[in-house]
């Protein structure tokens, strides 16, 4: 069981990740490029800062990590590396987590079950937490990132305990639990957003924002559709899982 797991979640991540790499560097990158000439022009007109900074949209959001070094990857090839590995990752790692909900939950990875369980993900990891910290472009304002990354987590458990009270147990005590626990988060505030004003375009950051979370869908939808491919593959021929 586990090395059939195991195999249909590196078969989902990989071909999510390609998918998703692909329209990154079609849909994103050009974004993300036009954003970093407009924060080095403002570099110049300001103190400057060593900053690192890693393109991950696997899940939707960019993040910035101040540091005591100013290594990132180059332009190009090295850059397109950097963030195929890191889709790679959070692709794989997806798929192996959807898998274990998809079992714990006692139902069979069909098509239609994985996709579902998919969109859920997609709900909770992604949508969820942009209402709050929309997926941000070098030079934007923003919180502190650890307190973003706190609030990020706070609102992705909430929001997927809360869809697994409302979707998978289903009696009204605990589909009104799942409601509070979905708002909650948003009740209680995303982190406020720096205020420092960006010489960033309003109509970049709009784009990046819907372009990221359209991407976030597909790479999900494609981690379940391939996820129950490859169980049923790999399945072929062995006892099916009991339905709960």
């Amino acid at each position: 069981m586990i090395i059939r797991l195991l195999s249909a979640a590196l078969v989902a991540g990989f071909l999510a990740a390609v998918v998703a790499t692909g329209l990154q560097l079609t849909l994103t990158s050009p974004l993300i490029l036009a954003a970093e000439r407009y924060e080095t022009q403002a570099s110049h007109e300001a103190p400057t800062s060593l900053v690192v900074r890693v393109h991950a949209h696997g899940d939707g959001h960019s993040a910035t990590v101040q540091a005591d070094t100013a290594w990132e990857p180059a332009p190009g090839f090295q850059r397109m590396a950097f963030t195929g590995l890191a889709t790679l990752v959070g692709g794989v790692g997806y798929a192996l987590l959807l898998g274990a909900v998809l079992l714990a939950c006692g139902r069979e990875p069909t098509v239609e079950t994985s996709l579902g369980f998919a969109v859920a993900g997609f709900l909770a990891v992604s949508l969820a937490p942009a209402l709050g910290l929309p997926p941000e472009l070098p030079g934007m304002p923003a919180a502190p990132l650890e307190t973003r990354q706190m609030w990020w987590v706070m609102t992705a458990l909430a929001t997927a305990v809360g869809l697994y009270l409302i979707a998978i147990r289903r009696v009204p005590i605990t589909i009104l639990g799942g409601l509070v626990l979905i708002v909650a988060p948003h009740l209680a505030g995303a982190p406020d957003t720096d205020h420092t004003a960006s010489a960033l375009p309003a109509g970049y950051a709009a784009q990046f924002a819907a372009r990221s979370l359209g991407i976030a869908f597909v790479f999900w939808a494609v981690i379940g559709l391939a996820f129950a491919y490859a169980w049923s593959t790999f399945g072929r021929g062995r006892p099916e899982v009991a339905r709960g």
